[in-house]
């Protein structure tokens, strides 16, 4: 399963090109793609106008979308970030470790444009789709 960023699908349902989109647009059909409660909130969040924001909602709705984990993803997400700040790595959102800790915790990839999630590739083995 690749789980599909915010950064990813506002460039996408703007019609912006970019690795990233290019990959998302050309595996639309050979991959399982899915996204997480957190992420198809922070994509709707940024929707103007009500039409639009029915439209994008259906067409996300389309992908499997997941809860984010509960208690148990949010502690280890939170061990997460404080393993990274000791190290000296500061992560800037907490959607962003919930997501990272999500895709880790269940085996995903995860399709981004997001520097946050450098850090857990590199130091907690988060698998990113290139």
């Amino acid at each position: 399963m690749v789980i599909v960023d915010t950064s990813v699908w506002i460039d996408f349902l703007a019609g912006r090109s970019n690795v990233e989109t290019e990959w998302l647009a050309r595996e639309l059909v050979q991959q399982r793609m899915g996204l997480t409660d957190l992420i198809l909130c922070e994509v709707l969040q940024g929707v103007r106008g009500e039409r639009a924001f029915a439209e994008v909602q259906e067409q996300l709705l389309e992908f499997e979308v997941f809860d984010s984990g509960g208690a148990e993803v949010a502690v280890t997400a939170a061990r997460n970030y404080r393993s990274l700040r000791e190290q000296g790595l500061t992560v800037r959102t907490t959607i962003d470790c919930l997501i990272a800790t999500f895709c880790l915790e269940n085996g995903h990839s995860l399709l981004h444009r997001d520097r946050d999630f450098d850090v857990f590739e590199k130091r907690l083995g988060l698998r990113v789709v290139r």
